[in-house]
C-alpha cells in the first residue's frame, strides 16, 4: 500500500483528553484558542460522515500515535489528525473501557491561577485552593513541594461526532491498516534526517 499524497496531516493541537461519564466515552482533542478551534471544527469535522471516522492508537514503547481521519463531504478542506503522546492511566482506562465507540469532540485547554478559580478547585499538586497560603500561594501541606497554585480547565465544546471504528495497533500492524500506514509513512518513515 502506498502513501496517499492528497491527505493533509494536522498535528497543531495540544494533545488528547479522555472523558468517561457520558453514554459513550469521549475523545477530546485539546486546543488553546477558541476561535481557531471552532473554525477548524466547521472547516473539517462538521463535514465528516460519522460512519467513516476512524481512530487508530498505534503503540510504540511508552508512547502512542493518535491518528484520526474520515471521508468528508468537503474533500478540499479535509484534514487528518495525528499526535505522538505518552501512554497514561487515562489512555489505558479508555483502551479498556471504550466498548467499540466514543464521542469525538474538541476542547479548549487553559491554565488557571489562584485568582481565577473557586476555593474548591484543585491545584496540580492535588490540594484545594484553600489549602494554599493566601499571600504566597504555596501549599500548606508539609509533605507537598508545591510553591505556587496552578491548575487547568478544559472546556469541552458541545459539538460531537460518533466514532465506531476504533483500533489499537502495534507498530508492526500498521502495514495492514490504510489510515495508520499513511500517517506513519508520511510522518515517521519518510522523514529526511
Amino acid at each position: 500500500m502506498s502513501e496517499n499524497p492528497s491527505i493533509s496531516w494536522y498535528n497543531d493541537f495540544l494533545g488528547v483528553a479522555y472523558r468517561y461519564f457520558d453514554i459513550r466515552m469521549n475523545v477530546v482533542l485539546m486546543f488553546n484558542e477558541s476561535k481557531p478551534t471552532r473554525d477548524l471544527w466547521y472547516e473539517t469535522m462538521h463535514w465528516w460522515n460519522d460512519h467513516t471516522i476512524k481512530i487508530r492508537f498505534i503503540e510504540t514503547g511508552d508512547d502512542y500515535w493518535f491518528v484520526m481521519g474520515a471521508d468528508s463531504r468537503r474533500p478540499d478542506t479535509n484534514k487528518y489528525f495525528y499526535k505522538i503522546l505518552e501512554k497514561s492511566a487515562n489512555y489505558e482506562r479508555f483502551k479498556k473501557g471504550h466498548q467499540g465507540s466514543a464521542y469525538m469532540r474538541f476542547g479548549i485547554y487553559s491554565r488557571k491561577t489562584v485568582d481565577e478559580v473557586k476555593n474548591d478547585a484543585l491545584c496540580d499538586c492535588g490540594h484545594r485552593k484553600d489549602d494554599h497560603d493566601v499571600d504566597s500561594h504555596s501549599c500548606l501541606y508539609e509533605v507537598c513541594d508545591c510553591t505556587n497554585f496552578d491548575t487547568f480547565q478544559l472546556n469541552i465544546l458541545k459539538k460531537k461526532k460518533v466514532v465506531t471504528n476504533i483500533k489499537f495497533l502495534s507498530e508492526d500492524d500498521v502495514k495492514d491498516d490504510a489510515l495508520a500506514w499513511n500517517c506513519l509513512n508520511r510522518n515517521k518513515y519518510s522523514k529526511n534526517d
